[in-house]
């Protein structure tokens, strides 16, 4: 068996495992139960009744948190030299083309979000074996491809998130840290189950939301009433 700290073991046992919690109630346990010492980001994860292998039921979309994540996304933004100015005045951290796309080719992807113009796309095309499994390929779905690169760039910077199902049909996204309080961790929870209610395929059938679960960094998982968000 693996070992498991003290304070591992005291976490685990704030929580019931046979209960589902409310949103409010896992809000507030999450603060009680992290055992870092540094201030740990909270995740949602979501499960749903889709087939990501179907292509219509690839779920996949963008949310803009009314609290942020907590952290500040570094941003490069792939342009030609016409957009720059506008790029780094929106606050973007790196700006450019082809050196950048040498950089990415050569390992370096020190970025969170990439935002392209639709001009510079057939050049970054190459890139999509390196960039693709780490979800940062610009695509127009999640808004980071596009013209008006400074509008983009500020919703990422005031915390607009990019969210995907994976192959198990799993959304899993940051929604704030511990230090949050417990109702700007629900706020921002609410806004993404919300976003993700509405990306809901047609084609989907029987029960969409199959789970959700809150868990910090290193932190044993909280379950979530999902049946709550039903209507």
């Amino acid at each position: 068996m693996p070992f498991k700290s003290k304070k591992r073991k005291i976490a685990e046992s704030k929580i019931d495992t046979n209960k589902t919690y409310s949103l409010k109630e896992a809000s507030e346990l999450i603060k009680q139960v992290t055992t870092c010492k540094f201030d740990a980001s909270v995740d949602l994860h979501v499960r749903l009744g889709v087939d990501p292998k179907k292509a219509d039921q690839a779920i996949r979309g963008t949310v803009t948190l009314p609290h942020g994540t907590g952290k500040t996304k570094k941003v490069l933004v792939l342009c030609t030299p016409d957009k720059e100015d506008e790029a780094r005045t929106a606050g973007a951290d790196y700006v450019g083309l082809d050196e950048y796309i040498s950089k990415i080719e050569s390992g370096w992807v020190d970025v969170d979000v990439i935002v392209a113009t639709p001009s510079v796309m057939p050049k970054i095309g190459k890139l999509g074996k390196i960039l693709g499994p780490r979800n940062l390929m610009p695509n127009p779905k999640t808004g980071t491809v596009s013209n008006d690169v400074g509008a983009v760039v500020k919703e990422i910077k005031s915390g607009k998130i990019a969210f995907k199902v994976d192959k198990a049909g799993i959304v899993h996204a940051s929604v704030g840290r511990v230090s949050f309080t417990p109702e700007k961790i629900a706020e921002n929870c609410q806004e993404l189950i919300q976003a993700i209610i509405k990306a809901k395929p047609a084609t989907a059938k029987g029960t969409y939301l199959k789970g959700i679960s809150m868990a910090s960094t290193m932190s044993p998982g909280i379950k979530i009433d999902a049946k709550a968000f039903i209507h």
